[in-house]
């Protein structure tokens, strides 16, 4: 076959975006999932592409916000070259606020939001109005943002796939021959590994669980309760999650998903009788910096490092897919210094 010019390791979102966006470029590129397709944490059922509150601005908001914005044109077109959908929707979001100071709170950031988002969204505080899709708000006020979007992860996935076979790019499942650049997107154990190379710990694995049930509310907004994310997906379920527990024995579902699922009920009541369709577990990718690490893999030129997307890999990974694939063929970096490895070995 034709020579490769960039392999991707790991078939997750970032790896299955970076070789998209290279793929777009007129790459040959060669996909290994020694994993499999369809696997690891990639593969769960929240999808919340949810932003990060508009204050203390920093350059993760920022990077996530120009990803966000990208999004709904750079997931259509993964629709259009492979034709299959990712589920992917600007849903907005709704969340109860629990006090007077909650709704004080709330109002004071909507400044933020204007600086911040201008134009492209909103952020208002507004009453509720006791609604069936309405999650139950003690103050009798929700807020309510545009920005806020859904995407399938399994549909997500498959749609990458298909767009990359269509594009001509190889997917190997199981393991595959290194050619050209090397992109290392493989997830907890990548960063294990990483940590393992260079004798110092840059991050692991952080356990999710979330649940499915069966109700149809495809084209409603999101809802977010005290940590807890509750997302209507196109196929007539709605997905809640998730855990973040650092102390985990078993990346298998616990008793823990049926305090998400008792929660989900509590907090919007026309839950109450969802058919649980699924409970799921996954180990996500945590940096120790907490922010994503992406860009050369130093001290091994040719190899590079896409990791650590943890909770919003998915809202993130439109943007680190055109910065990493400007960086592997255009030589162009635009990666912010704060994601950079380096940037963390030397923290």
């Amino acid at each position: 076959m034709a020579r490769v010019d960039v392999t991707v390791r790991g078939a997750g979102v970032f790896g299955l975006s970076v070789a998209w966006a290279c793929a777009r470029r007129g790459a040959k590129m060669r996909v290994i999932a020694a994993e499999g397709l369809g696997t690891g944490a990639s593969a769960g059922l929240v999808g919340a592409l949810a932003p990060h509150v508009p204050e203390a601005w920093n350059t993760l908001k920022q990077f996530q916000l120009d990803s966000l914005l990208m999004a709904e044109g750079w997931w259509q077109a993964v629709r259009q070259a492979g034709g299959v959908d990712p589920g992917y929707l600007r849903s907005g979001r709704v969340q109860p606020l629990a006090d007077a100071a909650a709704v004080e709170l709330a109002r004071a950031r909507a400044a933020g939001a204007a600086a911040h988002w201008g134009k492209a969204a909103e952020w208002r505080v507004e009453p509720a109005t006791g609604g069936e899709w309405e999650p139950v708000s003690p103050s009798g006020w929700l807020l309510r943002d545009t920005l806020t979007a859904r995407l399938s992860p399994r549909g997500a996935g498959r749609a990458l796939t298909a767009a990359l076979r269509a594009s001509g790019a190889e997917v190997v499942e199981g393991e595959g021959a290194e050619e050209g650049l090397v992109v290392h997107a493989t997830g907890w154990q990548g960063l294990l590994a990483l940590s393992d190379w260079f004798g110092r710990k840059l991050g692991g694995g952080v356990k999710g669980q979330a649940a499915s049930l069966r109700f149809a509310a495809q084209d409603l907004p999101q809802i977010y309760a005290g940590g807890l994310h509750i997302v209507p997906h196109a196929d007539g379920t709605v997905a809640v999650g998730s855990t973040s527990e650092s102390d985990w024995q078993s990346e298998a579902p616990d008793g823990q998903v049926e305090t998400l699922i008792a929660r989900a009920r509590a907090v919007l009541p026309c839950l109450a009788a969802a058919e649980v369709v699924e409970r799921w577990a996954g180990i996500r990718p945590r940096a120790a910096s907490r922010q994503p690490l992406l860009g050369a893999w130093p001290g091994r030129p040719g190899h590079f490092i896409a990791n650590g997307g943890f909770k919003i890999g998915f809202g993130l990974a439109p943007g680190v897919a055109e910065a990493m694939a400007g960086l592997l063929l255009e030589g162009r970096d635009d990666l912010p210094e704060a994601f950079r490895p380096e940037t963390l070995l030397g923290s």
